[in-house]
């Protein structure tokens, strides 16, 4: 079900709009020589749109960087007085927002800790009303679809239609190749739900290594999303945060070289004329695929109703693990990721369980009734 959002497209807001949407600046405003070097640097690339660099550090531990405060706000205004860049800057609580209307901040975005709490989201979103700045969302650090809309919907509720939201990745427990999993079927399925948000990516925060960046930009270009926010400082190696993960205003430059941009259509009618014909193969597919489930469910009923006439539990653990290992073992076989086929079978199950625990409470209340 697609959710309603009022939201006013960058095309119509943004004085410098491009196709995809380019912010980028240090991770944190350290000196006020080091964000204007960075933002010189950077404004030499016409690309770049909009200046960002964190004034109030949330740190996970006491005792490390946790930003300049209000006096990095000073020099944003001189970026942009400077550079004629945009500035954003991260705000956490309301006292954040007032400092940052105060110095004219262009746009403000709400960082992954702030969002993943709906009290501090609602008290910066009481903070925003009567203003018409725009706000950027990220994901919160738990992978919770309805926690990052659930933000959004505040902010639009206090007034704010010129809101973008940003994938900066989510926080597992799992080590892998990237500081925070993409897990890109989520800002996908938020397009999905409201088709006019610009989404752009964070792969700085996704990827958490600098020769990482343009692995992750190329996959969130090749998705179609509005652009991204990435970390370049002046002197990354000697960054008071996140060393690691930012890179050069030269080295940004580089990396948009090379990243190559797709198009959602094209001219050659060899190319459309092959990809309908494989889209009408799958949609007969699909038909096949949904009249199979059906047929499946239709079976699951009918062992719902032995089970219930022989007082039978619903649930049948050695069964399921024998038909999780059966069919993943088989679709592996075929080529097909044992991880989508554990989902897939995963919600086959859970809707099974759900018709079969209708059958039986159906029947209570007929026992009930008699």
């Amino acid at each position: 079900m697609k959710v309603d959002l009022d939201i006013i497209s960058p095309s119509l807001w943004l004085p410098n709009y491009k196709k995809t949407i380019i912010v980028a600046g240090p991770c944190g405003a350290e000196t006020e020589e080091q964000v204007m070097q960075t933002a010189i640097e950077l404004s030499k690339n016409n690309q770049v749109q909009i200046f960002r660099s964190g004034i109030w550090k949330p740190r996970t531990r006491p005792n490390s960087f946790e930003g300049v405060g209000t006096v990095g706000l000073k020099w944003l205004q001189q970026v942009k007085k400077e550079t004629g860049l945009l500035t954003t800057t991260e705000v956490a609580t309301a006292e954040h927002v007032e400092q940052a209307l105060k110095h004219n901040i262009d746009i403000l975005w709400i960082g992954a800790r702030t969002t993943v709490n709906p009290f501090t989201v609602q008290e910066i979103a009481d903070a925003l009303k009567g203003t018409d700045i725009p706000v950027m969302v990220k994901n919160p650090v738990n992978p919770d679809l309805n926690l990052w809309i659930g933000a959004l919907e505040r902010f639009n509720q206090a007034g704010i239609k010129k809101l973008i939201a940003i994938h900066r990745g989510f926080s597992t427990l799992a080590k892998g190749v990237y500081r925070n999993a993409p897990m890109w079927s989520i800002p996908i399925e938020l397009k999905l739900l409201i088709p006019n948000l610009p989404i752009i990516c964070d792969p700085s925060h996704i990827a958490g290594k600098r020769n990482l960046l343009l692995d992750v930009i190329q996959k969130s270009v090749d998705l179609n999303m509005d652009g991204f926010i990435v970390e370049v400082h002046n002197n990354p190696d000697a960054a008071l945060s996140d060393a690691k993960q930012q890179v050069t205003p030269n080295n940004f430059a580089e990396i948009l070289s090379r990243i190559i941009y797709k198009t959602e259509d094209s001219d050659n009618v060899i190319f459309d004329h092959q990809i309908q014909e494989l889209r009408n193969i799958i949609d007969r597919v699909d038909v096949d695929l949904i009249e199979a489930i059906a047929k499946r469910m239709e079976i699951v009923d009918k062992i719902g109703e032995h089970k219930k006439e022989n007082n039978v539990t619903i649930l049948q653990m050695e069964r399921w693990f024998e038909v999780l290992n059966t069919r993943t073992g088989k679709g592996e076989s075929l080529g097909l990721d044992k991880t989508f086929l554990t989902r897939l079978f995963d919600l086959v199950h859970e809707e099974s369980i759900r018709r079969q625990q209708e059958i039986m409470s159906n029947a209570n209340k007929e026992q009930s009734i008699d």
